[in-house]
């Protein structure tokens, strides 16, 4: 009887606790130069469960069917232009994850289904611009994962096939923008500066993730009061999709951990869980 306790106090110990899912806005290279957004991202990661390693799926990689980056160490994808030259000299040598692309690949194939993969593909910056100052040790392995589509519904249901992971010690980040309109940028703009139609999705956003809408959420461009101008197209709110998925069990606890502005962007960023 003893014996029989001790052993299952054993195995719920070294069973993995169940990890958060995040959607966060990545900002672009220059996000290393912003001692707020820096330090929030720090303190972010450092609340947070030991991921055992991360899925990433970010704004800057759409590509049908769903495709997997390289699961070893390859150059950095610096999709970017009109910056200074020193932010295409970030390194950033994270482990690849093969275990996980492999429990991805289960988890999404299927009859008529299949999953790519693309061996030389690095970190594009929406992955790891974050990355580097929530693991700055780069000793987390990491594995990004195309958006096979904007759609909401759809990539909703993306979340959801991956929530599995969760149970097994990988921490499943969305990276996008909560709003981005890159004509409209306030390059200089104040941490609280934005115009109104920033503001206004913002505010509405937050509304609907703490009331758990998930439906006005996936047609924001209706039911918002500007979803349009928020994001003319969509790649940076979808990757918010895949998270409401992967959390659609644990949306009572979602929480915003960063908010305010960014060159006039919303720059919220969600936990759902732990």
């Amino acid at each position: 009887m003893t014996t029989g306790t001790t052993s299952g106090t054993a195995d719920a110990a070294a069973a993995p606790a169940r990890m958060p899912v995040l959607y966060l806005s990545h900002g672009a290279p220059p996000l290393a130069d912003d001692e707020l957004w820096t330090s929030q991202l720090a303190d972010w990661s450092a609340r947070l469960p030991h991921p055992k390693a991360v899925l990433m799926v970010s704004a800057h990689w759409e590509s049908a069917p769903v495709t997997l980056s390289a699961t070893r160490t390859v150059p950095l994808v610096y999709d970017f232009w009109g910056f200074p030259e020193r932010y295409s000299r970030v390194r950033y040598p994270a482990p690849g994850a093969p275990e996980l692309a492999e429990r991805v690949r289960k988890l999404l194939s299927g009859p008529g289904e299949e999953v790519h993969d693309a061996p030389e593909r690095g970190l594009d910056h929406g992955a790891y611009v974050p990355l580097v100052e929530m693991y700055p040790d780069a000793d987390v392995p990491v594995l990004q994962m195309s958006m096979p589509t904007l759609e909401p519904e759809d990539l909703l249901r993306l979340g959801r096939r991956l929530a599995p992971l969760r149970d097994e010690g990988y921490l499943i980040i969305g990276s996008g923008f909560f709003t981005h309109n890159l004509s409209e940028l306030r390059w200089g703009a104040g941490v609280d500066e934005a115009p109104s139609w920033s503001k206004e999705f913002d505010a509405w956003g937050r509304e609907a993730l703490e009331r758990g809408d998930v439906d006005a959420l996936l047609d924001f461009a209706h039911k918002s009061p500007t979803g349009r101008l928020a994001h003319p197209r969509s790649e940076h709110f979808a990757p918010l999709f895949v998270t409401l998925g992967a959390g659609e069990t644990e949306l009572a606890e979602q929480r915003t951990v960063i908010d305010g502005f960014w060159a006039g962007l919303a720059k919220r960023s969600v936990q759902i869980g732990g």
